[in-house]
């Protein structure tokens, strides 16, 4: 069956975009207005550009349909070149929007069909001067003979129902902040199912006007699962922070931007971020030395459990995939072995050889501490004093799992350790790595509060504890606390757009860590190719060149696409070469799998 992410622009574009909540897009629009500018008028200017938009974009669904089925010269009739399009507006500006572009689409061909929802004011009123722009657009559309049906009689079924080519969602815009309810959530849940009804041949295309409905357009939060599943949003004014991270990566489809007015006199909540910057080759003259010590602690085996090594030797694999010249790993001596028959390039040492340990976080570029330590009183105590050891010597930390778990403990407790961590970390470089289940803990709030508002999550997290953070999940959002001796003088927050959900698997938490430590500790590379932002979008980037079908053409940009019949297959190394791809699928995609990719796409970005 035909499958729209072969039509769309899924491709991530490679420069950084700014990200806006709902409040900064309406103090946008005021200002913009205050200038002497029209309402309406910018009203008209937003309509007429999706309209473009919305032709363009049938016309490449139906070239697709009828390259993918001109072996069955019968099915090539079937496609009705007068273009069907049902749109669903309702009262807001975001209606106001769907009635001008039902009306632009009518005035160029198409077959329009309008649904009205909770919006009576289908009479033309000649009288009335002082019309809101959504009335003003419903009666320039309503003028022009646009066939329109209320939404209660759609449901009746009192009239015929259009199989539309393409379905657009005008219902609501961005000032959405609760779950839709009465009408409106019948209408999402209807117009979800209109669309899963079209029959094989006509895969319509689902476009949102600004955003799709249900959606909250400052957070990604989806209440109870009801929102429309758009393919595209039409994003107007600028870039809404909830397209990008939680519910949003499921239900905006791929974004395109209709700018319309300047923004930039307001500074954005965040940059969506999805290549990683270049990093220099390294100098011929150089030893292991020359790239850094990675100190990973973890690997513990509590009583009664046959314990956490894994977690230590993924992250110490990463570590060594990224580039670090050597690491050591402190774990429990039960996984030594294992260890070294998985990495025998690592070195080992017994976690509970404290005085040890200490003398190589003397030599250690960066300690990464917690995958796999344990959540004991034994384990805690090791925390706390190997923190300790890393503030007296200056190395950089990574902080993960059951670090994170010990450090929400000792915040409980007023440990003195906390201050001092958030003092070394406006000095040293302190990354902490935090999924909602752990920055709840951190907060001592429900992980459902985190979940909400995941933003605020995250900079709670940096003002309590100090530091760099990344709070994982779908658009993994990073903060950056920008060190007094740079130039920038304020932090930066950052939406991973890279990554998918193959990677929801045990144990790619651990990698992530490894990864930032191996790029924090080779002081051959600037600050900006080792910062916490550069980490999370390998990480993200080896996963997609694992799972996405399109991961050829996004490395490989001057090389034909693959076709489905060409082996999907690497080399035991993991080593990819021409236009062979590492492709696994995301359902059963491993966490052991992620060091070849990360080496693959380490390759890739050097020079």
């Amino acid at each position: 069956m035909y499958s729209k992410k072969h039509l769309l622009p899924t491709m991530p574009s490679m420069i950084p975009v700014a990200l806006y909540t709902s409040e900064q897009v309406y103090s946008i629009e005021q200002a913009w207005f205050a200038q002497g500018y029209d309402s309406f008028a910018l009203m008209q200017q937003a309509a007429w550009q999706m309209a473009q938009q919305i032709i363009q974009l049938e016309a490449q669904n139906y070239h697709y349909l009828t390259v993918t089925f001109k072996q069955g010269a019968s099915l090539l009739t079937y496609i009705d070149r007068q273009p069907r399009v049902s749109i669903w507006v309702g009262q807001g500006n975001n209606g106001g929007d769907g009635w001008l572009i039902a009306y632009y689409l009518e005035q160029t061909g198409w077959h329009v069909q309008v649904i009205t929802v909770d919006n009576d004011n289908t009479q033309l009123n000649q009288q009335n001067k002082d019309l809101t722009d959504a009335l003003k657009a419903q009666q320039i559309a309503l003028r022009a003979n646009v066939p329109c049906q209320r939404f209660e009689d759609y449901t009746n079924q009192t009239t015929t129902h259009l199989q539309a080519d393409v379905y657009i969602d005008a219902l609501f815009g961005i000032g959405l902040d609760r779950a839709p309810t009465g009408i409106y959530q019948q209408a999402i849940e209807s117009f979800n199912q209109a669309v899963d009804t079209c029959d094989a041949y006509n895969q319509a295309l689902v476009i949102a006007v600004d955003i799709p409905s249900g959606l909250v357009a400052s957070t990604g939060q989806v209440f109870k699962g009801l929102a429309i599943e758009a393919d595209i949003t039409l994003c107007l004014i600028a870039r809404k922070f909830g397209l990008h991270t939680k519910d949003g990566m499921d239900y905006a489809g791929t974004v395109i931007d209709i700018p319309l007015i300047p923004v930039k006199e307001v500074a954005p909540v965040a940059t969506l971020l999805s290549a990683a910057k270049r990093l220099s080759a390294r100098r011929n003259n150089s030893y292991k030395g020359s790239y850094g010590h990675v100190l990973v602690i973890g690997g513990n085996r509590i009583d009664g459990s046959q314990g956490m090594g894994g977690a230590a030797i993924l992250a110490s694999a990463s570590s060594m995939a990224t580039g670090a010249g050597k690491i050591t790993v402190a774990c429990h001596q039960a996984f030594h072995g294992a260890l070294l028959t998985s990495l025998p390039d690592a070195m080992t040492i017994d976690l509970y050889d404290q005085e040890g340990v200490n003398r190589l976080v003397k030599e250690a570029s960066v300690v990464a501490i917690g995958m796999g330590l344990g959540r004991d009183d034994k384990a805690k105590a090791l925390f706390i004093s190997y923190i300790q050891a890393v503030i007296q010597q200056g190395c950089a930390l990574v902080i993960d799992a059951d670090g994170l778990y010990h450090l929400a403990s000792l915040q409980k407790d007023s440990h003195t350790l906390v201050k001092q961590l958030k003092a070394y970390s406006l000095t040293h470089q302190v990354c902490l790595t935090p999924h909602s289940g752990e920055a709840a803990r951190l907060l001592d709030k429900e992980i459902s509060a985190v979940e909400n508002d995941r933003l605020a999550a995250v900079k709670q997290c940096a003002t309590i504890y100090g530091g760099d953070w990344v709070l994982k999940g779908a658009g993994s959002i990073v903060l950056e606390q920008i060190l007094e001796h740079s130039e920038e003088d304020q932090a930066k927050v950052y939406v991973c757009a890279v990554g998918n959900a193959g990677m929801a698997t045990a144990g790619m938490g651990d990698v992530l860590s490894g990864v930032i430590a191996g790029l924090l500790a080779q002081q051959d590379l600037t600050d900006k190719m080792r910062r916490l932002s550069q980490a999370v979008l390998i990480h993200g980037l080896a996963g997609d060149l694992l799972t996405n079908e399109l991961a050829d053409q996004l490395f490989y940009p001057n090389s034909e696409p693959l076709s489905n019949s060409e082996p999907l297959y690497c080399d035991a190394s993991g080593t990819v070469s021409g236009k062979t791809k590492m492709l696994i699928g995301q359902r059963g995609l491993q966490a052991q799998d992620m060091p070849a990719a990360i080496r693959q796409i380490i390759d890739l970005i050097t020079g």
